[in-house]
């Protein structure tokens, strides 16, 4: 299983660095272990009897006019050994002007490579939903620039994917989820005014350590490489420990961007919240009071109902 593991990871490594990594355009999360379906459709977890879904909401460099906010959903379960289905959605918005909607439909299909490895490949496929507003805006020039004369409402099809390899306290995954690239503005009267959304590649992984046989203590270090063509690859690391599959705290560190602190807790075993905060290393930090992120993860237990004295393990991932 060790070689196997090898093999996957630079495999990975190599479509990584053979792939150009315009600006960065997709949003960010700090709490992206427990948002993978979004990123990843290949994402699957087996338990054929739960549907799990979860919730983030992100608000970034607080303190600045017209930053940034996301939310997040996604809901997924298996429909039988091999095949995993559900859906995502990811809402974007910049100040009172822009809004993008990502709605998708996932696909997973999962292959047995030993008896606790697994192989799965996904696809993604919706709309993406785009607008921008320019009603109200104050302009200093005599001559309105032609790209903010109307407002902009437009639909895009796209599709996405992606593989993941997962074990039971560990996982590896690469994956674009919007493969399709969209022209937002289009060159009008020799005035070129365009916004195209680029495609994103998504490097992840996560482990999780235990001691001595201590199932109380968990140490789970993960990290997210996000590339995209014109811009520097943004490299996410994290590492959080889980006291008595209960509590969670940990810290990020975002490559010269932010560094982070997570908690998280179990509040039923079925329903998990948290909240992270980002300092700004960068520039930016001398106009804004940071980025603010909570999500809810919930697991709907189909089986419960006639299942007494069902144990539910912790999710790691």
């Amino acid at each position: 299983m060790k070689h196997s593991l090898l093999k996957y990871l630079s495999a990975i490594l190599v479509v990584m660095s053979t792939t150009a990594a315009l600006a960065q355009q997709d949003p960010q999360f700090t709490h992206y272990m427990y948002n993978m379906s979004v990123i990843n459709p290949a994402y699957a977890t087996e338990n054929k009897d739960v549907i799990n879904m979860g919730g983030i909401y992100r608000a970034q460099w607080v303190g600045i006019k017209g930053a940034p906010t996301t939310q997040s959903f996604f809901a997924h379960k298996p429909l039988s050994k091999n095949v995993e289905m559900g859906i995502s959605i990811v809402h974007d918005e910049i100040g009172d002007v822009v809004q993008e909607s990502n709605i998708f439909a996932d696909f997973a299909y999962v292959l047995s490579l030993s008896e606790r490895t697994r192989l799965s490949f996904g696809l993604k496929a919706g709309v993406t939903l785009f607008s921008a507003n320019f009603n109200g805006f104050q302009y200093t020039d005599p001559v309105l620039d032609p790209a903010f004369q109307n407002n902009i409402n437009q639909t895009f099809p796209n599709i996405g994917a992606g593989t993941y390899l997962f074990g039971d306290n560990y996982y590896l995954g690469l994956s674009a989820p919007n493969l399709m690239t969209s022209r937002h503005l289009e060159t009008n009267n020799g005035v070129v005014g365009s916004g195209v959304e680029s495609v994103h590649f998504f490097m992840t992984g996560g482990y999780v350590f235990t001691f001595n046989g201590n199932d109380n203590f968990k140490l789970k270090p993960a990290f997210m490489a996000k590339g995209v063509e014109g811009a520097p690859v943004s490299i996410d690391l994290t590492t959080n420990v889980l006291i008595n599959n209960r509590f969670e705290a940990g810290v990020g560190y975002r490559v010269d961007d932010s560094v982070s602190g997570l908690v998280g807790f179990y509040v039923t075993p079925t329903l998990r919240i948290g909240y992270s905060y980002d300092y700004t290393l960068s520039n930016l930090r001398s106009f804004n009071s940071g980025s603010h992120e909570v999500f809810v993860l919930f697991d709907l237990d189909l089986g419960r109902l006639s299942k007494k004295g069902y144990d539910k393990s912790p999710r790691f991932f």
